[in-house]
């Protein structure tokens, strides 16, 4: 097959056009400058130091961990349920619950964000930290679904047949067989549901009331061309935290569908 020069630029172009913002994003929290701005006036660790400085940064941080790690645990453990039952059993209307499990997903997340904000102001429950772990465990959920179905699918169904023959019950066979053989898809589940909480700005500044979360920080920061800097070397500190962890839900994912003996039909990276 002959290469298309054409094809490989476009590829080349588009990363570059994707990749280019996250590039930049270290580079001007190094830079000895306040000015966002080419060119570069020298090298400099002030701006890392003021963040640190920042006790609204930490209050906020905590906050967010508290909901991504509430987040992640939540959605995980549904999405183990919605897997299982979708993977082992057949039901009245699976494909349509199945579906309205994955819809969030492609829902505009400001449609979404709405629609949790009228029904929680109608029942008169107060927005706060649990709000939000609300709308992240809505949005998360699907991601979950998505990750435990394929493991859940790669699993040899033999191997629970063989713990019923041997005297297992269901409960046990659930515990002692599946659950390990599952256990790199819940891992990869829980970091993916984990940073995408982290990084998600448009539920938390609706459902947050006055409660202060990293991504609504970080919005309001813009606001002060002195705090953008300091807010750039919390963006690079952010974008190696993303990587480190979809680099170990993806490596988790791969042993998992190595270990069921599965074949890996593509990933997160």
């Amino acid at each position: 097959m002959r290469k298309n020069p054409s094809l490989r630029i476009y590829a080349l172009a588009y990363l570059a056009f994707l990749y280019a913002p996250i590039v930049l994003l270290p580079i001007f929290a190094f830079n000895d400058s306040r000015v966002i701005a080419f060119p570069l006036q020298g090298f400099t660790t002030n701006w890392f130091a003021e963040m640190w400085a920042d006790q609204t940064l930490f209050i906020a941080f905590r906050n967010s961990l508290t909901i991504a790690v509430s987040a992640a645990v939540f959605s995980t453990i549904l999405g183990i349920f919605a897997a299982r039952a979708s993977t082992r059993y057949k039901f009245p209307g699976k494909p349509g619950i199945l579906g309205l499990i994955m819809l969030p997903m492609v829902l505009p997340e400001m449609i979404v964000s709405m629609a949790l904000l009228v029904v929680l102001i109608a029942v008169g429950v107060p927005l706060s930290l649990f709000t939000i772990i609300l709308g992240h465990v809505l949005i998360c959920t699907p991601f979950a679904v998505a990750i435990l179905t394929s493991a859940f699918q790669s699993l040899d169904r033999s191997l629970e047949e063989a713990a019923y023959d041997l005297g297992e019950t269901p409960a046990s066979t659930f515990r002692l067989i599946i659950l390990p053989l599952v256990m790199p898809g819940i891992i990869s589940s829980l970091l993916i549901s984990f940073t995408i909480s982290l990084d998600e700005f448009i539920i938390a500044y609706f459902l947050g009331g006055n409660q202060t979360v990293l991504s609504v920080y970080i919005f309001g920061q813009f606001r002060f061309p002195a705090k953008v800097p300091a807010v750039m070397a919390l963006g690079t500190i952010l974008v190696c935290i993303s990587i480190i962890l979809l680099t170990i839900a993806e490596y988790f994912r791969r042993r998992g569908i190595a270990k069921s003996g599965g074949k890996d039909t593509g990933g997160f990276l």
